[in-house]
C-alpha cells in the first residue's frame, strides 16, 4: 500500500509541476530498452537537481555516474550560455546510450562524457576550472574517494550532492555487511567531520521507493 501511495503522489505532483518533454521521455525509454538498470532519478528528482543548479548559478557541473544520461539532461539544461557539464561513466554501454540521449536532447555541445573508472578520471580534472556543483551517483563503496576528489575540484560556494544515501533505511545499521551501506556511512561521516562542509540529508519516498540524498555546501 505504501509504495502504491508514494507512486501515486509522485505522479500527482509530476503532472502539475514537472514537465518531461520528448527528449527526457526518450532518454528514460532508451535506458530501459538497452537493458540498463532502472537507477536513474525520478522526474521530480531530476527537476530538483535542475533547480538546485539554477539556484546555485552553476556554470560548471561534474556528474559522477552517467547511466543513460537522464539526470545529465536535467542538469545540463540548468547551465547558462557558455556552461559546461562533465560526466564520468565506467560502463561503455551506458556511455553509448547516454551519448545518444544527450545528442537527441541537443546538448552534446554542452556535455562531455569521459569514459573509465571515475577514480582514474578525476585526477585529470585538477588542472581545470573548479566546479560549482558535483552530483555523485555511482558505486557507493567509492563515495568516500569521490568526496575527497569533489573537495579538490570545487571552491567555496560549490554544492556537492550525494544520491541514494538512505538505502531503504539500511544506512542506520553500523554492522551492515553491504559495502554500499558502509560506503554511504563513511561518506556521511567524512562530510560531518569536514570543517569546510555544512550539510543536511533528506529521506525521500516516491516512485523510486525509499531512499534519500545528502546536500553539502563548501564554505570558506
Amino acid at each position: 500500500m505504501a509504495q502504491h501511495t508514494w507512486t501515486a503522489v509522485d505522479h500527482y505532483f509530476d503532472g502539475l509541476l514537472v514537465e518531461e518533454d520528448e527528449a527526457l521521455l526518450a532518454a528514460a525509454a532508451a535506458t530501459g530498452t538497452a537493458g540498463l538498470p532502472a537507477h536513474q532519478v525520478a522526474p521530480n528528482q531530476g527537476k530538483l537537481l535542475n533547480l538546485l543548479a539554477r539556484v546555485r548559478g552553476a556554470r560548471r557541473i561534474l556528474e559522477i555516474g552517467t547511466l543513460g544520461g537522464y539526470s545529465t539532461i536535467w542538469l545540463a539544461r540548468a547551465l547558462p550560455a557558455g556552461g559546461r557539464l562533465v560526466t564520468l561513466e565506467v560502463d561503455e554501454r551506458c556511455a553509448d546510450v547516454a551519448a545518444a540521449n544527450i545528442a537527441r536532447a541537443g546538448l552534446d555541445h554542452v556535455v562531455e562524457i569521459r569514459r573509465g573508472r571515475a577514480v582514474d578520471l578525476l585526477p585529470a580534472l585538477t588542472g581545470e576550472e573548479p566546479f560549482d556543483l558535483v552530483f555523485i551517483d555511482a558505486d557507493k563503496p567509492s563515495n568516500p574517494e569521490y568526496l575527497e576528489w569533489a573537495l579538490k575540484l570545487t571552491r567555496p560556494g560549490s554544492v556537492i550532492i550525494g544520491d541514494n544515501v538512505v538505502r531503504d533505511g539500511a544506512v542506520v545499521d553500523p554492522d551492515s555487511s553491504d559495502p554500499r551501506v558502509q560506503g554511504v556511512r563513511r561518506f556521511t561521516e567524512l562530510i560531518a567531520e569536514h570543517p569546510q562542509l555544512t550539510a543536511t540529508a533528506l529521506q525521500t519516498v516516491g516512485s523510486k521507493g525509499y531512499d534519500g540524498l545528502i546536500l553539502a555546501l563548501v564554505t570558506d
